[in-house]
């Protein structure tokens, strides 16, 4: 079974909770841009892998240069989840009384 396009419908609900969060006001809006910058992950994630097979002939795990690009954008939009969780964690006002 061909898995293209079970990951296609996957969106489907990561686009239902984009939109929660950004209708939430308990998210911190940095985390909120991370979880947008995954898009941009898959994104590109799609076209490294069309560069690999048409440039090589391989698969992106296969190329190392094509893969550690695509994981990049991964590892900045979970930096930015986390940092924006941090940050409010961080802003928690604690009233000692």
């Amino acid at each position: 079974m061909d898995p293209g396009p079970l990951y296609g419908l996957s969106l489907i609900p990561y686009l239902g909770f984009l939109w929660w969060a950004q209708q939430s006001k308990s998210l911190p809006r940095l985390s909120i841009w991370g979880f947008r910058l995954t898009l941009l992950f898959v994104f590109m994630t799609i076209i490294f892998a069309i560069l690999a097979d048409q440039i090589y002939g391989l698969e992106l795990v296969e190329v190392d240069a094509y893969h550690g690009a695509a994981e990049a954008f991964l590892v900045v939009s979970d930096a930015l989840v986390v940092l924006g969780f941090i940050r409010a964690g961080q802003q928690q006002v604690v009233k000692n009384s």
